[in-house]
């Protein structure tokens, strides 16, 4: 089955589907997570296009629209020690502990447990997908020569060839995901906003017409790794021109999502326990916010259609609190890399076009709800 991306430079990517979630990969999700995953759907129909022949989500008939976010996997992180202290978090992979070629090996396995399962996916980056390869002191024996340690993975590469330290850029990693998985519905952006690569809107469609959008997902690469953490003036401009095209009226909600929270996250921080109006389980460190707020946040609390914004990056934090009209919520650490030793889960996003509810809650692993949020009604 043949998938086309849109050769428009509206970089609106939307597709159609019966398959029952749509799973937002924030920073990934591995074998160690299967029980957050349903049991396989049968394969995906051909793909419906609409008129401009873009893809499109389509809701089913009277069922809602249910959307899983994996935060903070790290696949790959640090075989060879334990960290003690992480500055930059999360992502589907932890590219400065990886000494290979081609990381996107390791991208593909950390994604494969959603690939087997037919369900459709879209990712952004985090600070760790293509941060420079972090060369650990223990390497550096006593005569000071540093034992080659590569990891084993399938690679066509073999002995020094399968050890490279350079990382593999975002725009790689993109392409890849894109060109080789035919479930991904993943945008590498408008190149004019390029070393941020992960930019793109998704379109939500009625059941009744696929013409008929009944939610927008954006997303923003927030940064970090090869080039700093935040999200540009110029992305808060595209999402600014990109919004008011195919939203002019902002009568269609809007959900965002991020990998590190803005510095308005740090404002609306519950303290001393979570809670009300806030809703969570854990609140168990400071938000580790981008380096500068450029402009984003002032465009979305503007904006009467953006309902939320989702992100992960911190660990410890779970939680979703209000912020003038709009929500800021965390995912949950889904991944067994990383620091924190707190129990995994995901956040899941219920979408109901009849009547109209966006609601939200995690899902432990264990398979114990929480820290229910109506996010629209």
């Amino acid at each position: 089955m043949e998938l086309k991306r849109p050769q428009t430079q509206t970089q609106i990517a939307i597709l159609s589907f019966t398959c029952f979630s749509l799973f937002i990969l924030a920073v990934g999700l591995d074998d160690q997570v299967l029980a957050l995953l349903p049991p396989p759907p049968p394969p995906p129909p051909p793909i419906t296009k609409a008129s401009g022949g873009e893809r499109y989500v389509q809701m089913r008939a009277g069922a809602a629209f249910k959307i899983a976010v994996f935060a903070d996997l790290h696949f790959g992180e640090n075989a060879w020690t334990d960290w003690d202290f992480v500055v930059y978090l999360g992502d589907v992979i932890t590219a400065n502990n990886i000494p290979i070629a081609n990381a996107s090996l390791y991208w593909d396995q950390a994604i494969s447990p959603t690939k087997s399962r037919n369900i459709p996916w879209a990712s952004v980056f985090g600070n760790h997908d293509d941060a420079p390869f972090e060369w650990p002191m223990e390497w550096f024996s006593a005569p000071g020569i540093p034992p080659l340690i590569c990891p084993a993975v399938n690679s066509t590469y073999s002995g020094e060839e399968a050890c490279s330290f350079r990382g593999t850029q975002r725009i790689e990693l993109m392409k890849h995901d894109i060109e080789h998985d035919v479930l991904s519905y993943s945008s590498n952006g408008p190149k004019e906003l390029w070393p941020s690569i992960s930019n793109y809107v998704l379109q939500v469609s009625s059941s009744d017409d696929p013409k008929s959008p009944v939610v927008y997902l954006y997303f923003l690469d927030s940064g970090g790794g090869s080039y700093p953490e935040v999200i540009s003036n110029a992305q808060a401009e595209w999402f600014q021109k990109k919004s008011e095209e195919i939203n002019p009226n902002s009568s269609v909600p809007e959900l965002i999502f991020w990998h590190i929270p803005s510095q308005a996250y740090k404002k609306i921080a519950p303290r001393f326990g979570i809670h009300q109006p806030c809703v969570g389980l854990i609140n168990k460190e400071s938000v580790a916010s981008q380096e500068a707020e450029l402009g984003i946040m002032d465009l979305l609390v503007k904006r009467p259609s953006v309902k939320a914004v989702f992100v992960g990056h911190n660990h410890g934090l779970d939680w979703c609190c209000p912020y003038k009209k709009l929500w800021l919520c965390y995912a949950r650490h889904t991944g067994y890399g990383g620091y924190g030793n707190w129990l995994r889960g995901a956040r899941i996003i219920e979408i109901t076009q009849q009547p109209f509810s966006i609601k939200s809650w995690i899902r432990m692993e264990d398979g114990v709800v929480h820290s229910r949020v109506t996010l629209s009604p």
